[in-house]
C-alpha cells in the first residue's frame, strides 16, 4: 500500500475516518473527501463537478489515483408508504449514484493495478423493515460493482464491495447504544464491529494482495451471515 494514492469518501468520521487512518498507517498518500470535511477536501458525492475537483486536486499533487474507496452513505429510517420521494432520491443519490460518479471520475487517471472498494452493506443482500431507501441503494452498489468490474477488468481495474454488518458508527449509534449486548450475543464472535474492522477489510481489497479479487461481495459481519434466524 505504501506510495498509492488513494480517495476516501465520508472520510469526516465513523467509517470513513477509520478508512482514511488505516490506509494511511499502511503508506498510502490519502484524501479524505467529505460534506463534512475539516482536514480533509470538500466532496459532494451527488455531484459530478465535486468530483472532478477531488480528482483534479489529487492528480495536481500526486500524478494519479491508485484507489477510491466509496464509503459515503446516508440512511433514512422510514416505511416505504411513508417516505418522501425526495427522501429516497437523496439517499440513492448519496449511495448509488455517488459511487458511479466518482468510478467515473478516477478510471481517466487511475493506472493499471488500481482498486475501487464500494462500502454496501448486509442490506444489499436482506431487508429490514424501515430500510427502503437504504436497502435499494445497497442492492443497486452491489450491481453496480459487479458490472464496472466487468467493464474495467481489461483496463486492470479491481472492483469490489464490502458488506459491512452491525458497526459502531454514528449512523447506527443509536440503535448500537441501545442495544449493544443483545446485538452481540446474536453474532458468532460474540462483539458488535468497529470501524477498523471494515478499513482492514478495504486495505486487503485495494491492496496489490487481492490483485486477482473482482467482482466479490466481501462481508465483513462477525458470522451473521453464517446463521440462520433464531426461531
Amino acid at each position: 500500500m505504501a506510495g498509492k494514492v488513494a480517495i476516501i469518501t465520508g472520510a469526516a468520521r465513523g467509517q470513513g475516518l477509520a478508512e482514511a487512518q488505516r490506509f494511511a498507517a499502511e503508506g498510502a498518500e490519502v484524501i479524505g473527501g467529505d460534506v463534512l470535511a475539516h482536514d480533509g477536501i470538500h466532496l459532494d458525492v451527488t455531484s459530478a463537478d465535486s468530483w472532478a475537483a477531488a480528482v483534479e486536486h489529487a492528480v495536481a499533487r500526486h500524478g494519479r489515483v491508485d484507489v477510491l474507496v466509496n464509503n459515503a452513505g446516508i440512511h433514512a429510517a422510514t416505511p416505504v408508504q411513508d417516505m418522501a420521494e425526495g427522501d429516497f432520491r437523496r439517499v440513492l443519490d448519496v449511495n448509488l449514484v455517488g459511487p458511479f460518479l466518482g468510478i467515473q471520475a478516477v478510471v481517466p487517471v487511475m493506472p493499471r493495478g488500481g482498486s475501487i472498494v464500494n462500502v454496501s452493506s448486509l442490506n444489499g443482500l436482506a431487508a429490514q423493515a424501515r430500510t427502503a431507501a437504504y436497502t435499494a441503494s445497497k442492492f443497486g452498489l452491489r450491481g453496480l460493482t459487479k458490472a464496472a468490474a466487468l467493464d474495467l477488468g481489461p483496463l486492470g481495474i479491481r472492483v469490489n464491495a464490502i458488506l459491512p454488518g452491525v458497526i459502531r458508527t454514528p449512523m447506527v449509534a443509536y440503535v448500537v447504544d441501545a442495544r449493544e449486548a443483545e446485538l452481540a450475543a446474536g453474532l458468532a464472535l460474540g462483539r458488535i464491529g468497529e470501524p477498523m474492522d471494515v478499513a482492514a477489510a478495504a486495505v486487503f481489497l485495494a491492496s496489490d494482495e487481492a490483485a486477482w479479487i473482482t467482482g466479490i461481495d466481501l462481508p465483513v459481519d462477525g458470522g451473521h451471515m453464517a446463521q440462520t434466524p433464531r426461531l
